[in-house]
């Protein structure tokens, strides 16, 4: 029995061929597969490369720059996801691959994983720390609404801003809220308000919406926006549950817009009522310190100091005549101690005076140079000498030189 000749290709018509058939079945044209990430690489050409895989077998997977762009949260090795997308044949290397077009994480939705990701990522880098939350102004007077100028919200924070603090001028910086090009949008609005310094206070946000809506509030720029600005932020998005990652990073978190209006204006009302209280506390506290003053004003004319200039006149000399008895006291005492002391100087300095010594029966004895002699080996026979007594001096010629034995 003969058997078939097989037919004969080159390596590119194979894979080629191979290529023609996988493209044919529309099995493979649209597959969701589920495992978990592996080798995930993200090159700079802003292509994902990465490989799928089980306890059995694995599955080499690309994800291009315009598909990657959409992602939401970042993959991680390990992560279990559903990938979607096409087979086909990499006629270079003869393999066939996954071209995935969207990655879905297994347990909880992408954006809410973005949300935890960047959260968390946020977070260690420090940037919800209480010490870098500003102040917001007691009485601001410019505050800047970056928002869509379509929506509710705007109005409604319009209308409480007027009601609650007119004198402030309120501005809005138009923006989208939602989409694609909202978060670069919001972010460079807050960059540019800051530039101009254009605003006491920046108020960001919008109505409530899913999670898809409120996405550009997620956004790493506009986080990084908020956190990098000199001016105080507030954080207004959605209703009471939403939370953005704005919220956390603004210095303010308002659970509404209407409520972030509210927060960052003061109310009239209260601060005519303030001021009015306060006025009436200062004018009473005023009509007291004039009526105390007024009730001292009359004792004062009623006192005898006015109504009998003489007896003002005595009271003062008395109060001299003690001055200068204590002045006098004090003189005698600080003179008695002076010269007490003096006294005592006077003799101790006496009792070492060389005068008191040589009235005892000595002199002191010096050469022509005036030098005191204290050994008789200091002169020779023949020296005229000077002998100080205690009540005058003598010279005298020395005739003779005795030395004695124990003398130096």
């Amino acid at each position: 029995m003969m058997r078939d000749t097989p037919q004969l290709y080159t390596v590119s018509e194979l894979n080629q061929a191979i290529k023609s058939l996988l493209d044919s079945d529309v099995r493979f044209l649209s597959v969701c597969v589920q495992g978990e990430l592996s080798n995930y690489k993200i090159y700079p050409s802003g292509h994902h490369y990465f490989t799928l895989k089980d306890s059995d077998s694995s599955l080499r997977c690309v994800m291009f720059r315009s598909n990657a762009s959409g992602l939401h949260f970042r993959p991680e090795n390990g992560m279990k996801v559903s990938a979607v997308g096409r087979v086909q044949v990499y006629l270079r290397d003869g393999g066939y691959q996954l071209y995935c077009s969207e990655l879905i994480p297994d347990g909880i939705g992408d954006l809410q994983l973005a949300f935890e990701q960047l959260k968390q990522r946020l977070y260690r880098e420090g940037l919800f720390e209480r010490a870098h939350k500003k102040a917001l102004p007691v009485f601001p007077k410019r505050i800047v609404l970056v928002t869509s100028p379509a929506g509710a919200a705007v109005h409604d924070m319009i209308r409480i801003l007027r009601a609650r603090w007119p004198l402030a001028k309120v501005l809005i910086y138009p923006v989208r809220v939602q989409g694609r090009e909202a978060p670069a949008e919001i972010a460079a609005a807050i960059v540019q308000i800051n530039r101009w310094q254009c605003a006491d206070c920046i108020i960001i946000g919008r109505g409530g919406g899913s999670l898809e809506d409120l996405w550009a509030f997620n956004e790493e720029c506009v986080a990084r926006a908020v956190y990098a600005s000199v001016i105080p932020v507030v954080s207004a998005v959605g209703h009471e549950p939403d939370v953005t990652i704005s919220d956390f990073v603004a210095d303010v978190r308002a659970s509404t817009p209407s409520n972030a209006a509210e927060i960052a204006a003061p109310d009239q009302v209260k601060i005519r009522e303030c001021v009015d209280s306060l006025s009436l506390r200062l004018s009473n506290a005023v009509s007291e310190q004039i009526l105390r003053r007024r009730q001292q004003l009359d004792a004062f004319l009623k006192s005898r100091t006015l109504t009998d200039v003489s007896y003002f006149v005595d009271l003062r000399r008395m109060g001299i005549d003690r001055l200068s008895d204590r002045l006098n006291s004090g003189f005698l005492t600080a003179f008695s101690g002076k010269r007490e002391k003096l006294i005592s100087s006077a003799a101790a300095l006496n009792a070492m005076s060389p005068m008191r010594v040589l009235s005892r029966g000595y002199s002191i004895a010096e050469d022509n140079q005036k030098n005191v002699l204290r050994s008789v080996r200091q002169i020779t026979v023949g020296e005229r000498l000077t002998l100080h007594l205690c009540d005058g001096k003598l010279g005298c010629i020395v005739e003779n030189r005795e030395v004695l034995e124990h003398g130096t």
